[in-house]
């Protein structure tokens, strides 16, 4: 059996590390435009399955592969959906939902692939539980519900079982959340792809913390925190996977944290809407570790590099930054406006200040010359829906030496 794991694109890489972290081998695991796929081997499955949901930062949920075959039209999707155990998948009584998606395929039509699969699970389990042709399929959402996942990609149809329930950027400790939060899988993924060492003398700065998401997330993984552990799963419920294994993941996950105590604050967190950093605050709460991040009201386009020190006390500082532009909260030109203004602030000459290492994302092709230089390096990503790129910033102007 495999575990299938969604992702936004330009993330792919970061779930496999994530699952190497978890001590799988290179060979069990396989990344695709989108998707990470993990053979657990002769391990235990159900835990296997309980692991990824707790400990996966950057991936948006897990799926359990059912089947997959070559379908191109809807006489060989109801055969295909037949011949999978599904009378073994769903327990007696549970209701089920199927929904998918189609690309490069010529079955397109999603609502008439449902309805489909739907027709061809329920005459699978009607026969085999000796219901008699035509019966109805008895389904109370009280006893549980299965959520049946599709896709079909180039003519191949792969079936699948969600086992998170809601999305693995639904952590727990953001109930409420700012007009334009940025999700928590992909704040995780801004701290991964910035490359920074906790515990470091380089603190972590976000200056547009909104409620908080990118320091909470940063503090959970210096502290080394299962970002699932105080969460629900779908598949708790679901006896192919149950409660035990989650029950076992967890105790490990607990095992693993560290509890050392901090003397004082490496993680910091502004915004300049005062609300914003009281929800940052009771979310941190929430996340049991606002002892490691300081919050305050500020002004990013006001941070300079002194502020920035007598702040944090520390020598370095790593910027991690989701600034507002135009599709969030502004208008264009407000937007370019502030790049402008934080850009005079952290940029010199075209490089990052010294002291300083910048990490931005952004949806504008002319965010560099907006913000004064040409990043270091780029790196493309979704904001939800939104086409950006992450612009990172780690050289400093050096003067050139004098040749006489």
């Amino acid at each position: 059996m495999q575990i299938i794991i969604p992702t936004h694109f330009g993330v792919e890489s970061l779930v496999k590390e994530e699952l190497l972290a978890l001590k799988y081998t290179p060979d069990q695991i396989e990344a695709f435009n989108g998707q990470v796929i993990l053979t657990p081997g002769t391990e235990n499955f159900a835990i296997a399955v309980a692991r990824c949901n707790l400990w996966l930062r950057t991936a948006e949920r897990v799926l359990v592969g059912v089947g997959k075959g070559r379908a191109v039209t809807f006489d060989e999707l109801f055969d295909l959906a037949q011949t999978l155990p599904w009378e073994e998948i769903i327990p007696e009584g549970w209701a089920f939902h199927v929904n998918g998606y189609s690309r490069k395929s010529a079955l397109f039509g999603i609502p008439a692939c449902q309805g489909n699969i739907k027709k061809a699970i329920v005459k699978r389990i009607c026969s085999r539980r000796g219901l008699g042709e035509g019966a109805q399929l008895p389904e109370d959402e009280l006893y549980g519900l299965l959520k049946i996942q599709f896709s079909i990609v180039d003519d191949v149809v792969t079936f699948m079982v969600d086992t998170s329930g809601d999305g693995l950027h639904k952590r727990g400790y953001r109930p409420l959340a700012h007009i334009a939060p940025i999700k928590e899988t992909l704040a995780a993924a801004l701290i991964m792809l910035s490359k920074w060492t906790p515990f470091s003398e380089e603190a972590l700065v976000d200056p547009f913390c909104g409620s908080g998401t990118i320091p909470i997330e940063a503090a959970l993984i210096a502290m080394n925190i299962a970002p699932g552990i105080n969460r629900n799963f779908a598949a708790e419920k679901w006896p192919v996977i149950g409660v035990r294994a989650f029950q076992t993941a967890r105790e490990e996950a607990m095992d693993m944290r560290d509890s050392e105590p901090i003397e004082s604050p490496f993680i910091f967190g502004a915004d300049i809407d005062e609300r914003n950093i009281k929800l940052s605050r009771e979310n941190a709460r929430r996340a049991d570790i606002e002892h490691l991040i300081s919050f305050r009201k500020g002004d990013a386009t006001t941070l300079t590099v002194p502020t920035i020190t007598s702040w944090t006390g520390h020598s370095k500082a790593l910027i991690i930054a989701n600034p507002p532009y135009g599709e969030r909260l502004l208008d264009i030109e407000q937007a370019k406006d502030i790049f402008k203004k934080i850009g005079q602030c952290w940029i010199e000459n075209g490089k990052a200040r010294e002291g300083l290492r910048i990490s931005i994302i952004a949806p504008y092709e002319s965010f560099e010359s907006d913000f004064g230089g040409v990043a270091d390096k780029r790196r493309k990503l979704y904001n939800g829906m939104i086409p950006c790129n992450m612009f990172h910033y780690f050289k400093h102007f050096r003067m050139p030496r004098d040749t006489k």
